[in-house]
């Protein structure tokens, strides 16, 4: 039996809405016959229909798409067994390209013009009546801000900081809500606009008004009646705007002043004012994954600190809020204090640098609830003053996009699979509409080098379709004519940064452009992604190549060393300055990496010039790397390190012989280090494969499971729930580490995912789950177990559905189970080396170890 399990638009299965003039469909299906691939599948849409052969990359191609209105979508399939299956899925436009009615909004009267601040929050208001019977209600909302809407006392929505972080003077979202069922006879729409990205205090330079000099509200309510007629409520002159409101401070670094002794009937409005905006940004419907409330965390503990606070412990790190239930007496001021992590018996702030991280909320009388929302922490612990034990309840809930679970692992060391929880938490809290990097310091910006080396671990964790695609559009708006990458996407012009003054290109940071969406190419097979990203692809290459050939001749044009790296970046025991002087290491060997990517997505996209000239610049530069940067028995010229063999090797640079000698240079090195890791951003996520796939197996797994400082299993020994950005955030003695040793003071985070890259290695070798072709329409399983495992488990959606794997060690033999989805074709290989090519279904392999 043959039946569809997904069938999305735009990677969403539902709630669908789109401005996109050519939206793109994809569907997977489950059949209970073996070795199953589709036959054909029909796709109608708008007295459109065509016929494709394959399940990913459906482009609408029908009759113009008309604004406002809601498609329905309807797929018939058959595979090859002739075997048949039907699904439907309804998607509503929005504008499209048609113009707004309503104007932007503010209080012309607010001038604010305080440094290093955020403004005070504006409510906006609007009183309208319903002139007849409603068919449907929708309304289309945007802010220069963060907003939240309230009609008729509910909030509207469920997602937290509305519009998003975008390039906002090239696009910001807006989005659209149902109200049908929220309308009366008289209707009061409340709306909340804080100043968020745009206008509050941004970066760790604490900049504010980046992108406008105060917060702006637009909106339109659109009100469909039975009897056909149609109605527009815009924002306008009408509208009634108070800086009065209950929410009296907002910051995503502070926090939040939430005053709920404040009645808005009694607050002093008046008329809004028609904002002249400075910039004129495409305005574009939802297309990133909101950021929502998902987990619930109970305290584990909650103990009075030697300061008189209370203190309590959520047993998890997250970025979220928390929730307050509160018997509190009128005008009460209670403040909740976050921290990471506790130092003799207190929070531990330190780390926050200038950010305080706090809610203040002043109490009404009686029974009341409290959560921010304008706002959010970074933190495990909270501290609370102000109020007893009695009478208050607190619970803590993360906050992160909409980001649905991808993947699973797990295995017999449960060592493995908490280091697998501080991964997917660590991801969780970076997530948080951009991929940042950290969730509590005065900082939280879109640092490109983090995500592009974490890109495929969180593809395995998560589906990030969504999520990529909104970012990646702000990057290739943001590129600079020189091809070179902004270091923080969205961009923001802070003071010194050298990118300011040269049109940069940042090995492994601005190759977030190649590596990012190659990642996503793999998982989910969007060949369009790359295609919008291959412009950018080969402007960056082209700015790189600048660079390296700068003042350079003959093979050392290759080389590259100018202008600027961030080298080894974290490596442990290292001044800042150390790790920057291995930038042209770790530069020359990015460029032969991304140029080898970009050769190979030149073939896919069937540009077949580029395909060969990116290849011949790959092996260029791999061969400039061997002969100029190591020498004639592949040691490190000026001195071996663990990254400057990692990349090479991870990235195919060498020559079998030149292998063999790059490995063993690495695993003496490894091994003279007693296992621990020495490697900074750049070699974190390789130096396992280095090792495994060089005929080290059993080296990488000491490596892995190793758990002295530093390792990754040293911070999960110390208790760390996430990621830390720092080896040893969290010294063996117990004494966080501020970087006062290397120059850079105060950059500690206990919650920053690129050292997780790791995770990697746990689907790719240790379940041997790889794909072999974008999306996984033909992929591998081949599991290296070791390290004393006895088992591995785990699982990875893919476009065409679940591939399921599992493997088992006893009585001295391996047993292997495989799910193996419709549609796909996989090579099976145990670990002696016997392989099996499969179809579709379920399949179980046993051999005798040794």
């Amino acid at each position: 039996m043959l039946r569809i399990n997904e069938f999305k638009i735009e990677n969403l299965s539902s709630d669908c809405f789109t401005d996109n003039p050519a939206p793109v469909f994809s569907f997977s299906m489950i059949s209970s016959e073996k070795n199953v691939l589709l036959k054909k599948a029909i796709l109608s849409v708008n007295n459109w229909m065509e016929v494709f052969e394959r399940q990913t990359g459906l482009v609408y191609e029908g009759p113009e798409l008309t604004p406002f209105t809601k498609y329905l979508a309807i797929l018939e399939i058959t595979d090859d067994h002739g075997e048949t299956a039907k699904a439907s899925l309804e998607f509503e436009t929005g504008f499209m390209e048609s113009k707004w009615k309503a104007a932007w909004i503010t209080d012309g009267s607010y001038q604010f013009k305080e440094r290093k601040k955020s403004p005070r929050p504006m409510t906006f208001k609007k009183d309208f009546s319903i002139k007849g019977e409603i068919e449907q209600a929708r309304i289309y909302s945007t802010a220069l801000g963060i907003y939240e809407l309230e009609l008729n006392g509910r909030k509207v929505g469920d997602e937290y900081f509305a519009p998003g972080y975008t390039s906002y003077k090239n696009q910001l979202q807006y989005q659209m809500y149902d109200i049908t069922e929220y309308l009366q006879k008289q209707n009061l729409l409340m709306v909340i606009v804080g100043g968020g990205w745009a206008v509050g205090s941004y970066t760790y330079k604490r900049m504010n008004r980046i992108y406008a000099k105060r917060q702006a509200f637009l909106g339109e309510i659109h009100i469909r009646y039975k009897d056909g007629s149609h109605e527009i409520i815009g924002t306008d002159e009408t509208w009634k705007v108070t800086e009065e409101g209950n929410f009296l401070e907002a910051e995503f670094y502070d926090g939040e002043v939430y005053d709920a002794t404040v009645k808005l009937e009694n607050s002093s409005f008046h008329n809004a004012d028609i904002e002249k905006m400075k910039i004129e940004p495409q305005l574009l419907v939802q297309y990133g994954s909101p950021v929502k409330a998902h987990e619930q965390f109970e305290p584990v503990s909650c103990e009075l600190s030697p300061s008189g606070m209370l203190i309590y412990d959520f047993g998890q790190n997250m970025a979220g809020v928390i929730e307050a239930d509160i018997q509190g007496r009128a005008g009460e001021k209670i403040v909740f204090y976050h921290a990471e992590v506790l130092l003799n018996g207190e929070l531990y702030t330190k780390p926050l640098r200038s950010a305080k991280q706090q809610a203040v909320y002043i109490c009404k009388e009686g029974s009341q609830q409290y959560s921010p929302r304008m706002t959010y922490m970074g933190f495990r612990y909270v501290g609370v003053s102000g109020i007893s034990a009695d009478k208050i309840k607190l619970k803590a809930t993360a906050l992160y996009s909409d980001i649905s679970k991808n993947g699973s692992f797990s295995c017999s060391e449960p060592m493995l699979n908490k280091l697998q929880g501080c991964i997917e938490w660590s991801a969780k809290s970076n997530f948080v509409d951009i991929p940042t990097d950290c969730p509590q310091r005065d900082e939280r910006l879109g640092w490109t080098g983090d995500i592009a080396l974490f890109a495929s671990t969180a593809a395995y964790n998560f589906d990030m379709s969504r999520f990529f695609d909104k970012w990646l559009k702000d990057m290739r708006a943001e590129q600079n004519p020189g091809g070179g990458i902004p270091m923080i996407i969205p961009m923001v012009k802070i003071p010194g940064q050298l990118e300011m003054l040269f049109p940069l290109a940042v090995d492994h940071w601005g190759d977030a452009c190649i590596l990012v969406p190659w990642a996503e190419y793999m998982a989910r097979g969007d060949i369009e992604l790359l295609r919008k990203m291959y412009p950018s692809m080969k402007k960056y290459i082209k700015a790189c190549k600048f660079w390296a050939g700068l003042f350079s001749a003959q093979k050392k044009k290759r080389i590259w060393s100018l202008l600027f790296h961030y080298g080894d970046w974290c490596a442990p025991d290292m001044t800042y300055k150390e790790w920057m002087k291995r930038g042209k290491w770790t530069g020359t060997a990015c460029l032969a990496h991304s140029s080898a990517i970009l050769s190979e997505i030149a073939g896919i996209l069937g540009e077949k010039e580029d395909e060969e000239a990116y290849r011949k610049l790959s092996l260029e530069t791999a061969q400039a790397y061997r002969n100029i940067l190591m020498n004639e028995n592949c040691h490190i010229k000026g001195g071996d390190f663990q990254t400057g063999f990692v990349l090479p090797l991870q990235y195919n640079m060498l020559f079998e012989k030149d292998k063999k000698r790059a490995a063993a240079n690495l695993v003496k090195l490894i091994r003279d280090n007693n296992y621990n890791i020495k490697t900074g951003f750049p070699g974190t996520p390789y130096v396992l494969f280095a090792l495994a796939d060089n005929g080290y197996l059993e080296d990488a797994y000491k490596m892995l499971l190793t758990d002295t400082c530093p390792s990754w299993l040293y911070e999960v020994k110390a208790g760390a729930t996430t990621m830390w950005e720092r080896w040893d955030a969290l010294r063996e003695d117990g004494s966080c580490n501020l970087g006062e040793d290397n120059g850079s003071g105060g950059m500690v985070s206990f919650n920053h995912y690129a050292n997780g890259a790791v995770g990697d290695f746990f689907y790719r070798r240790i379940l041997g789950i790889e794909a072999v072709e974008g999306g996984y329409r033909r992929f591998r399983i081949a599991p290296l177990p070791g390290g004393g495992l006895d088992f591995a488990k785990g699982d990875v959606n893919t476009p065409y559905g679940y591939i399921r794997c599992s493997w088992i060690i006893e009585d001295g033999g391996f047993k292997l189970t495989a799910e193996i989805p419709a549609g796909t074709q996989c090579e099976i290989v145990l670990p002696s080396g016997r392989s099996f090519t499969e179809g579709s279904g379920s399949y179980c392999y046993e051999e005798k170890i040794g």
